[in-house]
C-alpha cells in the first residue's frame, strides 16, 4: 500500500524502513530534512512539505501516520486537514492520552476525516523483532485500509489487534506502558537489593542470566538487566534520573475515576518523579538503563 510517514525518530524511521522492505510504498516526511535524506537512502520516497506527501499519492486515498509527540498532534492534524482531501485517514501512533483521541476523533469525523489510533510497542528492536501494535477508530473500514501496514510491521514475531472504537488502541497501549512501570521498577528494586544484600560481590549479571532460562520472572525487561549488568555492573555514568512519558499518570487518573487501586503502578511512578528531584539510587540508574535499551532513551537528564 501507498503511506505516508510524517515523523522519522527512533520509531518513525524504523516503521518507514520496514514498510518500504516489505513492498509498501512509504513516502517520508520530517521537519529536518535529514531525517529525509536517510529514509530516501532505503527506498522511501522524498516529500520536505505537507503539499508535496499529498501529490506522491496521485488518485489514491491518502493515509497518514503521524509518529509525533502527543503534544504536537492536534497542530500537526489541523495542518494536515487544511490540505488533505476528505475521506483521507489519518494515524495517530504515538502516545496520546486516549481522552483526547476521542476528542480529536469527533473533530475530525465532523469534518470528513477518518482517524485510527494505533499504540505500538517494541522500542528500538520493533525493525527486527517485528512491533506489538493496539489498533482502535470508530469507521473499521479505515482500519482495514492500514491492516496491510500492519501485517508488515508485525512481521516475523509481532502482533496487532483492532478494538474497537476510537480511543480503544491508545487506551491498551496507556495501560500496557503503566504494567511496564510496574515490571521495571520491581526488577530494579529486586537487583538493587541483591547488590546491597548481606552477601557481597554477588554477580548481577549471572543472576540475571540464571533467571532467564524459564525462572517466573523470564522476560525482556529481565534480560535488559542482565545485559546492563555484564557490560557496565556498577551502572557508572548513569545518574538515575528517570522520565516518564504521562501514560502511567493517566492509567492512574483513569484507575481513581473507576475507583480501581493500583498501588504497584502508583508506586512505580511516584520513583519516577522522585529520582527527577534527586532521589536517586542504584534501582533508577537500572530503570533508565532498561529504558535506554528498549527505547533508546537517554540515559540521564541532560543527554
Amino acid at each position: 500500500m501507498k503511506i505516508a510517514i510524517h515523523g522519522l525518530g527512533r520509531m518513525g524511521m524504523q516503521i518507514a524502513h520496514k514498510l518500504v522492505d516489505d513492498g509498501h510504498e512509504v513516502i517520508a516526511h520530517n521537519r529536518s530534512v535529514d531525517k529525509i535524506d536517510e529514509a530516501e537512502s532505503f527506498g522511501a520516497i522524498r516529500a520536505e512539505t505537507k503539499t508535496e506527501v499529498i501529490s506522491k499519492f496521485g488518485s489514491a486515498t491518502p493515509v497518514i501516520w503521524l509518529m509525533i509527540p502527543a503534544v504536537a498532534v492536534d497542530e500537526q492534524v489541523d495542518e494536515w486537514t487544511k490540505l488533505l482531501p476528505k475521506n483521507s485517514i489519518i494515524i495517530d501512533g504515538g502516545n496520546s492520552d486516549f481522552r483526547l483521541t476521542k476528542i480529536l476523533n469527533t473533530k475530525l469525523k465532523n469534518s470528513g476525516y477518518r482517524l485510527v489510533d494505533v499504540g505500538v510497542s517494541g522500542g528500538v528492536w520493533g525493525y527486527q523483532n517485528g512491533f506489538s501494535m493496539m489498533s482502535g477508530g470508530d469507521d473499521k473500514t479505515a482500519f482495514e485500509a492500514i491492516e496491510p501496514a500492519l501485517k508488515s510491521l508485525a512481521l516475523p514475531e509481532g502482533g496487532y489487534a483492532y478494538f474497537g472504537a476510537s480511543g480503544s488502541g491508545h487506551f491498551v497501549k496507556m495501560v500496557h506502558n503503566a504494567i511496564e512501570y510496574g515490571m521495571m521498577e520491581s526488577l530494579a528494586e529486586g537487583y538493587h537489593i541483591l547488590k546491597a544484600g548481606p552477601y557481597p560481590n554477588l554477580d548481577l549479571a549471572a543472576a540475571g542470566e540464571v533467571w532467564q532460562h524459564h525462572s517466573v520472572i523470564t522476560s525482556w525487561l529481565n534480560s535488559l538487566c542482565r545485559d546492563a549488568l555484564k557490560e557496565n555492573p556498577e551502572l557508572s555514568g548513569i545518574d538515575g534520573y528517570v522520565a516518564e512519558n504521562g501514560e502511567a499518570r493517566w492509567t492512574l487518573e483513569t484507575a481513581k475515576e473507576l475507583n480501581i487501586p493500583m498501588p504497584a503502578i502508583q508506586t512505580a511512578l511516584d520513583v519516577r518523579l522522585a529520582s527527577q528531584k534527586g532521589n536517586v539510587s542504584f534501582a533508577t540508574q537500572l530503570l533508565a538503563a532498561m529504558r535506554n535499551r528498549f527505547g533508546g532513551h537517554a540515559f540521564n537528564k541532560d543527554d
